[in-house]
């Protein structure tokens, strides 16, 4: 199955997170989506593998993507050895994207920065002929990393989800068994209503950059390229 878009992420649930309203305003757009989540997230507080399985085909069908799947790399011990890059660049191989959704290369949790270097690698790694690979040489054209995890960095494109918002938060949803009750404060297990503050907060934050209500943000390594500077968007003052 050949997708225009494949996003690659750590655990179940850092898709809809990270850049769930882009890849719905994309499937809405009539592109094919796909996602990669390289664990089952087995080794969470909270929640299982079957579980978590069944949250994110649920998901996967609010977002609309047209295929999910799970390499079930050990979850809290993503490596970026030669294996796993392997067994990523045959997937590449397989879906032919165009473009890739990578996690940020810098962030927190040691699974979801390494995923984004070792995605970097396996989409280098699927263009080589005579590698031990299944299929034609591919290389996605745009690799871009989705940076909501990492705040700080200021992105290279935000793109507006404000009419993708609503639908985000149903696929995060999704994902009850993250959730705490409402009286169980916690910083990384919210209740519903605190993920709607501050994942609103966030959405907020991103869009004022661009001017509008909600976006989402992006990173890439490379600098873009300009042919009509009158069609340049976002307002400068």
């Amino acid at each position: 199955m050949e997708v225009d878009i494949l996003t690659i992420a750590a655990h179940p649930d850092d898709v809809e997170i990270t850049c769930g309203g882009t890849v719905i305003k994309m499937t809405e757009a009539g592109y094919r989506v796909g996602i990669l989540d390289l664990t089952a997230g087995e080794s969470g507080t909270r929640g299982s593998a079957a579980l978590r399985e069944k949250e994110a085909r649920r998901a996967a069908e609010v977002l609309g993507v047209v295929h999910r799947e799970n390499l079930n790399i050990p979850d809290a011990g993503v490596e970026n050895n030669r294996e796993n890059k392997l067994k990523v660049a045959q997937k590449i191989r397989d879906f032919k994207p165009h473009t890739v959704i990578l996690p940020y290369w810098k962030g927190r949790h040691p699974d979801h920065y390494t995923t984004g270097h070792l995605g970097y690698e396996a989409c280098f790694l699927a263009g080589l002929a005579k590698l031990p690979l299944a299929g034609k040489p591919h290389r996605p054209f745009k690799i871009i990393y989705a940076s909501q995890y990492v705040p700080t960095v200021r992105p290279s494109f935000v793109v507006d989800i404000t009419l993708q918002y609503e639908k985000k938060l149903k696929a995060i949803f999704c994902f009850s068994s993250q959730f705490s009750p409402p009286k169980e404060l916690q910083n990384l297990f919210p209740s519903r209503s605190e993920i709607n503050a501050r994942m609103g907060s966030e959405a907020r934050h991103f869009g004022h950059m661009i001017g509008v209500r909600y976006g989402e943000p992006f990173v890439m390594r490379e600098t873009a390229e300009v042919n009509d500077i009158v069609k340049i968007p976002v307002k400068s003052i």
